[in-house]
């Protein structure tokens, strides 16, 4: 059984995934949120 919070999870670790690849680029810095400000719940 596929649960909305194992893809809530899973859309959390792709979006941290995202920003580990992105975070040499110098944009990247712009667009990074704190993770106590991402963690919205």
């Amino acid at each position: 059984m596929y649960t909305i919070e194992m893809a809530y999870a899973r859309m959390r670790e792709l979006q941290e995934l995202a920003g580990r690849s992105r975070a040499h680029q110098p944009s990247a810095a712009s667009k990074r949120v704190p993770k106590k400000a991402a963690k919205k719940r």
